[in-house]
């Protein structure tokens, strides 16, 4: 997933001088589909290494998943997502320029899948009817202990049972250990530089 505006800028991550920076679509339909990242302070997209991982643990293809991006960004993991089937995605980003960048890839790849919508991923969350995703993709501002934390809380009632939850942090995550992930385990995590990135599945009701 890519990071919200307000997250701190991975070292090494800054555009080379003179080109811009770009990650590419991994999988699917769309493979090899360059994503620019803007220039926007704190913009830092899962790398492609992370997203190859984390789309092996769910399998490749998201056919008739129903995906939400929440801190959407460049929109690398909800275009990957579309790319490789799922039937909505819906990416959350509240920097104008970004959400305007993702509208223009969304209307170039005709990806009639996703929904863009420029808001407050905490405020708008809340809202979201109950179980209503398959799979979400939550990369709140890296370093940020309280955002991920109100993350959390927001975005583990929107799953539906069975479903995934992907969560970036600073620092293992440990379910067992907040309130707003009871009834979660972790399925698979894994680290790649300052990032611990952990897919959660929800536990069947009893």
């Amino acid at each position: 997933m890519s990071r919200s505006p307000s997250a701190s800028r991975a070292p090494g991550a800054a555009p080379a001088r003179g080109k811009p920076h770009t990650v590419r679509i991994i999988g699917g339909d769309w493979k090899r589909t360059p994503l620019q990242v803007l220039d926007l302070e704190g913009l830092r997209p899962t790398p492609d290494r992370v997203r190859e991982t984390l789309f092996n643990w769910l399998g490749q293809r998201l056919d008739g998943m129903r995906c939400l991006d929440l801190f959407a960004g460049t929109g690398a993991l909800g275009f990957e997502a579309a790319s490789r089937g799922a039937a909505r995605v819906l990416m959350v980003e509240r920097n104008a320029k970004a959400a305007r960048q993702l509208r223009d890839m969304r209307e170039r790849l005709s990806a009639q899948a996703v929904e863009v919508v420029e808001a407050d991923a905490l405020r708008l969350a809340p809202g979201l009817p109950p179980r209503s995703f398959d799979v979400v993709f939550l990369d709140p501002p890296f370093g940020e202990t309280i955002a991920l934390s109100r993350s959390l809380q927001a975005c583990a009632p929107l799953v539906a049972e069975g479903g995934y939850l992907y969560v970036e942090s600073g620092a293992p995550l440990e379910a067992a250990e907040s309130e707003a992930l009871a009834g979660w385990r972790i399925a698979r995590q894994g680290k790649a530089g300052a990032v611990h990135y952990h897919l959660l599945q929800r536990e069947n009701d009893e």
